[in-house]
């Protein structure tokens, strides 16, 4: 596999979903400890992580935190642990934690079903501009 950038947490998006690329750029704003890198689940890069964590984008279309070395999340728990890393009254959300992963999930994948109807799709992933462009593989 590619050689991942070494102490960073991978964040794995639905690149052509507006909402999500809206929330990637939400996550730059707050990563201030420069925690995260991107990757579209369509790129190749995508491609080459989520085969090699045996993950059927077809099966689990979802946001992936990927941890080299470590573990990968996916889901609510994925979106939650992201907003823990920010910090501050983001810690807040982890009172969601109090809840069964199925329960949140279900609430995770109503949006995710959603998610091109409410807030519609590119035809194309997301082009970095060139300020964050070193925030993604």
């Amino acid at each position: 596999m590619k050689n991942l950038p070494k102490h960073k947490k991978v964040i794995l998006f639905d690149g052509i979903c507006n909402f999500c690329n809206d929330s990637v750029l939400t996550i730059i704003k707050h990563d201030t400890n420069n925690t995260f890198v991107f990757t579209s689940l369509q790129s190749d890069t995508g491609k080459e992580i989520t085969h090699y964590l045996g993950v059927d984008t077809a099966e689990i279309d979802s946001i992936i935190l990927y941890e080299p070395g470590v573990a990968y999340d996916i889901k609510s728990t994925a979106a939650l642990k992201i907003m823990n890393d920010f910090g501050g009254l983001w810690k807040l959300t982890q009172v969601f934690f109090i809840f069964p992963e199925g329960f949140r999930n279900i609430v995770y994948d109503f949006i995710a079903k959603n998610r091109y109807k409410w807030f519609g799709k590119k035809e194309t992933c997301m082009i970095p501009s060139e300020e964050i462009q070193d925030k993604f593989l």
